[in-house]
């Protein structure tokens, strides 16, 4: 249930959404709109760690469920499906780009579109890129930094606060990506990201080591600016490559290898855990797997003419 919400809930519709109400601006909408999950994380995962040392597990669920009724209220009221519907034209259009509704399977489109995906080089070296993305951030840092922390001695609330502590430059670095995205080369952009990230990820350990908080926090700084910030770039060249129309159904299919790559460090870390009783390997694993990702995306060939969003 959880995975199933998730994944409808997450970056795909923010790439639907940016698409159909944003012709200029994209990449800072894009932007805005992945830093919210990052927002969560600030407000939520400290608040979680409380209830759970304070009360149990089940109660920290109930207080999700009530918050998570509380949002679909919200988007049945307020959010619309389309510009047109208020009457209004997306941000930066001259004309409505409103889809025409048709009567397609949505199980078939979504099959077709992996049949255009794989087809395509640029689909399995945004897919692998973003694979190891998932394995790195949500799947690694999200399931297992807690724990990590607790092995070197840090406490679980202290270890939570840290993670969203993140949450916080995650915010920033998102939406900064989603700005410089509509500027330069998003190549570049993945390329620096990942390349960062990887490095971070090899000096954690030492980071934790050092029992001090200083060090830590700065981790947290460098690695929550660079968290989700690849999801801006990622979801711009797949536009550019498949075109607005499908992008959707592509970026999902490339999302699902996001969250295969997260599957994959959460359950890998917890075998290596149980194996050798320590997390530094993975870790130092997460880190190599990055700067091979920095390779895949310079592979990704510019489009001799971009769409028109990149104008703006």
């Amino acid at each position: 249930m959880i995975g199933l919400s998730a994944g409808t809930f997450l970056t795909v519709l923010n790439a639907y959404v940016a698409t159909t109400w944003f012709e200029k601006k994209r990449g800072l909408a894009l932007g805005l709109l992945t830093s919210s999950s990052a927002a969560g994380q600030l407000v939520f995962l400290p608040l979680m760690a409380y209830i759970v040392e304070n009360y149990s597990w089940r109660s920290a669920v109930l207080t999700i469920f009530f918050f998570g009724v509380f949002v679909y209220v919200l988007l049945w009221i307020f959010m619309e499906g389309d510009p047109s519907d208020i009457g209004v034209l997306p941000l930066g259009a001259e004309q409505s780009n409103k889809k025409q509704v048709n009567n397609i399977n949505p199980v078939k489109a979504a099959f077709d579109g992996l049949k255009l995906g794989v087809k395509s080089k640029v689909f399995w070296l945004l897919a692998g890129s973003f694979f190891v993305c998932g394995f790195s951030t949500s799947g690694l840092i999200g399931t297992h930094f807690i724990s990590l922390c607790i092995d070197y001695g840090y406490k679980e609330v202290t270890a939570a606060s840290i993670l969203a502590f993140m949450g916080i430059f995650n915010i920033i670095g998102t939406t900064l990506s989603g700005y410089i995205s509509d500027r330069f080369d998003n190549r570049w952009l993945l390329f620096w990201y990942y390349g960062l990230r990887g490095l971070s990820l090899l000096i954690l350990p030492f980071a934790l080591s050092t029992n001090s908080l200083v060090y830590l926090s700065a981790f947290a700084i460098f690695y929550g600016m660079d968290w989700i910030a690849t999801v801006p770039p990622t979801i711009k060249l797949a536009t550019d490559h498949f075109g607005k129309e499908k992008v959707g159904v592509i970026y999902g299919w490339i999302y699902t290898a996001h969250q295969l790559g997260a599957g994959a460090a959460a359950y890998g870390g917890g075998l290596v855990y149980s194996w050798l009783n320590a997390y530094q390997s993975i870790f130092i694993a997460a880190g190599i797997f990055c700067l091979v990702a920095t390779l895949f995306v310079l592979n990704i060939k510019r489009k001799a003419v971009l769409n028109q969003n990149l104008t703006a």
